[in-house]
């Protein structure tokens, strides 16, 4: 999908959204020096075309117990579909898309990207202790019938973390 063309001030109003999306209209407005009326309707069209995807509350994970952050790699089995008696081909979602649906049902995964090179998938995973990630890795990333191999590294320090886009 192309980029939608952005202005000087609509860039502005995206960076200061991203530093703080609960401030009121009239705060953005005035930050860059617009009335509140054609700054809403700058916010609202950035709503509307998807440039602003969602509101949220960012938490900090070891303040609600998530202490442990780790980064899964994940190689899965190369599955055809397999002709069935008399011919039929297999109905059978891909590995790819069960294994996408069995993601997004995993609370411990809170990021999964599709990967290009040795490994399919990079999972970002937040969990109690290593506890809580040996219970996820053994009882529900190892059992999904399409996982072939991972690979898992934890994050030890945080040294950035930001959630805002450059908005160049």
């Amino acid at each position: 999908m192309a980029a939608l063309p952005l202005d000087k001030t609509d860039r502005k109003i995206l960076a200061i959204l991203q530093k703080d999306g609960r401030l009121s209209n009239q705060e953005v407005a005035e930050q860059v020096s617009l009335s509140p009326s054609p700054c809403l309707r700058r916010i609202k069209h950035l709503e509307e075309t998807g440039v602003i995807r969602q509101y949220v509350a960012l938490l900090d994970p070891d303040k609600i117990g998530l202490g442990l952050l780790a980064y899964v790699n994940v190689r899965l089995e190369k599955h055809s579909d397999v002709p069935q008696a008399g011919g039929l081909r297999s109905v059978k979602p891909s590995p790819r898309s069960d294994f996408a649906a069995s993601v997004a049902e995993w609370p411990e995964v809170v990021a999964c990207y599709a990967m290009t090179g040795e490994m399919d998938y990079l999972l970002r995973v937040h969990v109690e202790d290593m506890d809580h990630f040996s219970r996820f890795m053994m009882e529900t990333l190892l059992r999904h019938s399409a996982v072939l191999d991972v690979k898992s590294s934890f994050a030890l320090q945080r040294i950035k973390d930001t959630t805002a886009l450059p908005l160049v």
